[in-house]
């Protein structure tokens, strides 16, 4: 194991101490903490990629179709 993976399962394994040592209410709430905050970051993906997709069809760099539109467009790439 490298030092910075050591280091990395020792951050953790303390962290997990730290939490194990919170009272049960303080538990509660710092799960639901991090619950929230991991939604508003996915939320905060989902509005980039959305930016990014609008951008490139303003572009004319994104494609709208099916599936096989899809496939048959990788299939053409490839011969």
């Amino acid at each position: 194991m490298t030092q910075i993976a050591s280091s990395q399962t020792s951050s953790f394994q303390t962290v997990i101490e730290l939490v194990e040592a919170l009272t049960e209410e303080e538990q509660d709430l710092l799960f639901s903490l991090i619950q929230k905050r991991r939604i508003a970051d996915r939320r905060q993906e989902i509005l980039q990629r959305s930016i990014q997709v609008q951008e490139a069809f303003k572009n004319g760099t994104a494609k709208i179709g099916t599936v096989e539109d899809l496939l048959a467009d990788v299939l053409k790439d490839e011969e």
